[in-house]
């Protein structure tokens, strides 16, 4: 049994509990072993394995948030604390997120599912014995149950967690612009700007002119200063949406709940500074087999508790503990 979790004093905001994480914690030391994985179209997804190398222990693929990697410090420790148990797990860096650019104009984004479903295959090839679960955090959260509802009994997994998942994009886009959260859009803003740039200059240095042009023809990269701005120019048109209305509309969580077949355990905080209140799916929407936990408090994947000099870490807790109950 898990003990519930009790917001820690000394972070009361949601904005300090979303923030001790990225800021303030050290990174476990873990032992990672990284490989490649080409995808059809010529480009590639970088995995990080960590734990056990028996064909038999259970696997976990962990998904990182927006502008994040397998290097993010939730993705570390969940991965530390899934080795205490004997499990194996990989750390998915999305495309061009694991410290090079990758190979294509196109990106990731929050509705990239055909890559999730790439890894998930190969990692049933890799360890065909070893049950497969998958965790996602934020913008992972998101393509992991978008991927379980199109999938629904065929998803291959034996289950799979989600937290702080942004179910309506457009909302979220709107959330994220309003008070303090201003600030985490300027990052990711800065992010994301930054990440096309780089692919640009990949590009032009090694003589890819065709690829260059793909991203010179959506135009300057200056003045975009909201999610609405960078995702009608940049993320639509890269991959295929006819505009940001399209891409929030397909891409969005919350449309394929009601579809999903596999156990599901979804964590949120009302009071997370990227997510309005009524962007949080109904219970009717969800299918029978999805566990909901709402707690009043925890930010965006923060959920930090202890004192200050023991912090703790409840997803670190509860994840690997929901999970065990399913084998």
């Amino acid at each position: 049994m898990t003990h519930p979790f009790k917001p820690a004093w000394w972070l009361p905001s949601p904005h300090l509990q979303t923030l001790w994480n990225p800021l303030c914690r050290k990174p476990p030391p873990l032992d990672r072993q990284r490989e490649r994985l080409w995808l059809d179209d010529g480009d590639f997804l970088d995995l990080d394995w960590h734990g056990p190398h028996d064909a038999q222990a259970p696997l976990v693929l962990v998904l990182h948030g927006l502008t994040g990697s397998s290097h993010s410090l939730y993705v570390l420790g969940l991965q530390q604390a899934l080795a205490t148990r004997g499990w194996a797990s990989v750390a998915l860096n999305w495309r061009g997120c694991s410290g090079e650019p990758n190979l294509l104009p196109r990106g990731y984004h929050s509705g990239a599912s055909e890559d999730l479903a790439s890894a998930v295959a190969h990692l049933r090839a890799q360890r065909p014995m070893a049950p497969l679960y998958a965790v996602g955090y934020s913008l992972g959260g998101n393509v992991l149950l978008k991927y379980l509802g199109e999938n629904g009994a065929q998803s291959q997994l034996q289950g799979a967690v989600a937290v702080s998942v942004p179910f309506r994009l457009d909302q979220c886009a709107d959330r994220i612009g309003l008070g303090f959260s201003r600030v985490y859009q300027a990052h990711f803003m800065r992010e994301m700007v930054a990440y096309v740039h780089n692919k640009q200059r990949l590009f032009a240095e090694s003589g890819q002119g065709e690829r260059l042009s793909v991203l010179e023809r959506l135009g300057p990269l200056d003045g975009m200063r909201t999610f609405w701005d960078f995702d009608g120019r940049i993320t639509a048109p890269l991959h295929g949406f006819a505009d940001a209305h399209d891409y929030y509309r397909r891409a969005s969580s919350r449309y394929y709940l009601g579809a999903i077949r596999t156990p599901t355990l979804i964590i949120q905080a009302e009071d997370d500074p990227f997510i309005f209140r009524h962007s949080l799916p109904e219970p009717h929407e969800l299918a029978p087999g999805t566990t909901f936990e709402l707690h009043t408090q925890g930010g965006h994947v923060g959920f930090v508790e202890g004192s200050l000099r023991r912090p703790g870490y409840y997803l670190e807790r509860r994840i690997p503990q929901w999970l065990g109950n399913l084998t």
